[in-house]
């Protein structure tokens, strides 16, 4: 069992079921109103932690860093959305209807440790702490059974029938007192996905001019003179003189030749990256102030008002 002295540890810890699967974060332990024994633990599940499920912490163990329970993931995930009053309280239908989804025995969980089978001295929770407290201590005693870890020294005065004398004697020492809850809001800022655009690759087709010089070889005539001489006496001398003739030689040029053929030059893939940046988010949230006021009459202090100074409210979380 948990003890008060282990909640420090645990609170911001993570919390694991009993297949060793991490449920989520510890945020907020809730206490017996009259032994002041934890009871219940909060852990922040869903999408950005939006959603806060109880869970039975009379059977869990706290190994090393972070919490054990003994239920499913999905059972844990699945449990009943519960309202808590502006004191941090959970009250008696919400807290047995909780027991009952976790398959606790409602009669087990009113025994004080080592009290066996003396559950019906303890009578039923809240209802008792009205009858013994007569004040303040029976108010917070019907408005629920449990408390959070931070309301423990405030609330914890609210006892059950099988302590109703001990309240009652606190009762007729004449201590009295009056308690209001502050409230505050929180700020929660997540993130959600957008979308901002599309982003294709198109391909189509250019006509571009290119050039390119290439050399081309052609044929030109050229008329040479030579002397007879004794060398070429003889061909020269071949003919008959004094005779028309005639000689053709067909010329040849370059001319360039212009063919295209495809060819792959490269391949372009489009993919995507994150990336991340920092905005800061502004809000409005709004604070419960509490000042303490002393007004005497004409007798005692002759209409002095005394503001002694600002209260300091209790917690209602650790």
């Amino acid at each position: 069992m948990i003890t008060r002295e282990e909640i420090s540890i645990l609170l911001d810890h993570p919390v694991y079921d009993g297949d060793g699967n991490k449920v989520g974060d510890a945020k907020h332990v809730f206490l017996d109103d009259a032994s002041g024994r934890p009871e219940w633990v909060t852990v922040k599940t869903g999408l950005f932690g939006s959603s806060e499920s109880f869970i039975p912490i009379r059977d869990a163990a706290l190994v090393k860093d972070h919490l054990e329970v003994p239920y499913p993931k999905d059972k844990i995930k699945g449990a009943p959305n519960v309202d808590i009053d502006a004191g941090g309280h959970l009250s008696v239908d919400e807290e047995h209807r909780l027991y009952e989804y976790y398959g606790i025995d409602w009669g087990s969980v009113l025994r004080e440790p080592g009290e066996g089978d003396r559950a019906p001295g303890r009578g039923t929770t809240g209802t008792a702490g009205a009858a013994g407290a007569a004040g303040a201590a029976g108010a917070a005693g019907a408005a629920g059974r449990s408390t959070t870890a931070g309301t423990a020294g405030t609330a914890g005065t609210s006892a059950t029938a099988g302590k109703a004398g001990a309240a009652g004697a606190a009762g007729t020492a004449g201590r009295r007192s009056d308690a209001m809850t502050r409230s505050e809001e929180r700020m929660r800022v997540g993130v959600e996905r957008h979308e901002t655009g599309h982003a294709r690759l198109r391909k189509y087709v250019v006509t571009e001019e290119v050039q390119q010089t290439v050399p081309l070889r052609h044929e030109e005539v050229r008329v040479e003179r030579e002397p007879i001489t004794d060398a070429n006496r003889g061909e020269a001398m071949s003919g008959p003189a004094f005779k028309e003739d005639e000689h053709e030689v067909t010329l040849h040029e370059e001319r360039p030749v212009v063919e295209t053929e495809a060819v792959p030059v490269e391949r372009v893939r489009m993919t995507t990256e994150e990336k991340t940046r920092e905005e800061t988010v502004r809000g409005r949230v709004r604070k419960e102030r509490i000042e303490a006021e002393t007004e005497m009459n004409d007798e005692a202090g002759r209409g002095r008002r005394d503001t002694p100074g600002r209260d300091v409210p209790r917690k209602g979380r650790p």
